[in-house]
C-alpha cells in the first residue's frame, strides 16, 4: 500500500483570494516503512506574500524569485502522487489550494489522481475531543521529537505527519501488514498453496479420563449432564 503523506505552503489563508501555494512536499510511505523517496519544491506565487503567513512558515518573496511555477513542476508532481492514498493534516485546505493551482490550467482535482484523502486532524479529533489536534501537540503526546520545527516548513511538516498517523494508526494495519511480508508460494497453475501446521496432541491418560469421569457424575446428580449425554450418542 503506498501512501503519501502531503504539506502545502502558501502566501495566505484563501484560495479563492488569489492566495498561491509556495511550497510543496510530500513524503512516500509503503506498506508502513517511510521510504527514502520524496518530493520537494518550492514555488514563485506570482504575488506578495502576507504578514501574517510569512510569520509562520518565514519563506520571503526574494527568496522564491528564481524558482518555478506550478505550472513547470505539475507533471513531475502529479506523477510522484499518482494512485496513491493522500495523506493530509487539515485536508480541506491543502486540498482547496492545490485544486486551485489545477484549475487555473484547466487540470482536473487532486481527487482524480489519488486513490483516496484521508484528513488526520479529522482522525485526530475523533481520537482526542477536545484536546489540542495541531501538529505540535499531537507529536508531544505521541512522543515524537519535533525540536527542529521552529517555523512551518512543508517538508519536515510532512515527515513529522509521517510518524503522528503511524503512531496513531499503530495495531491498525499489523495483520494486512504481516500478510504482506509473508511469502506466497505458487505452484505452476499460480493457485496458492496452504501449507497446513502441525500441531502436537496430547491424548488425557487413565487417570486424568477417570478424574474426568467422576466430575462429570457430580454434575448429573443436579439433573440431566450433557456432555454424558454426548457421550453415550458417540
Amino acid at each position: 500500500m503506498r501512501q503519501i503523506f502531503l504539506d502545502t505552503e502558501t502566501t495566505g489563508l484563501y484560495p479563492a483570494q488569489g492566495h498561491r501555494i509556495i511550497e510543496i512536499a510530500a513524503v512516500e510511505v509503503i506498506n508502513r516503512r517511510i521510504t527514502s523517496q520524496h518530493y520537494h519544491v518550492y514555488l514563485n506565487p506570482d504575488r506578495e506574500i502576507d504578514a501574517g503567513a510569512q510569520e509562520v512558515h518565514g519563506i520571503t518573496l526574494e527568496f522564491l524569485q528564481d524558482k518555478p511555477r506550478f505550472a513547470d513542476v505539475v507533471g513531475e508532481f502529479l506523477d510522484f502522487v499518482q494512485d496513491s492514498e493522500l495523506i493530509i493534516h487539515n485536508a480541506p485546505f491543502d486540498v482547496g489550494f492545490l485544486n486551485a493551482e489545477l484549475g487555473r490550467i484547466e487540470k482536473p482535482g487532486i481527487e482524480s489522481v489519488a486513490s483516496g484523502i484521508i484528513d488526520t486532524l479529522k482522525m485526530a479529533k475523533e481520537m482526542r475531543p477536545g484536546q489540542r489536534n495541531n501538529l505540535d501537540a499531537l507529536c508531544r503526546h505521541f512522543g515524537i521529537d519535533n525540536s527542529k520545527r521552529t517555523l512551518h516548513g512543508a517538508l519536515l511538516d510532512a515527515e513529522l505527519l509521517a510518524d503522528v498517523y503511524l503512531a496513531m494508526t499503530r495495531g491498525q494495519e499489523s495483520l494486512i501488514i504481516d500478510m504482506l511480508d509473508t511469502p506466497v508460494h505458487n505452484d505452476d497453475n499460480d493457485a496458492l498453496q496452504i501449507q497446513a501446521i502441525s500441531q502436537k496432541v496430547v491424548l488425557a491418560d487413565e487417570t486424568e479420563t477417570a478424574a474426568h469421569q467422576q466430575y462429570l457424575q457430580g454434575l448429573a446428580k443436579g439433573g440431566a449432564c450433557v456432555w454424558q449425554e454426548l457421550q453415550q450418542t458417540e
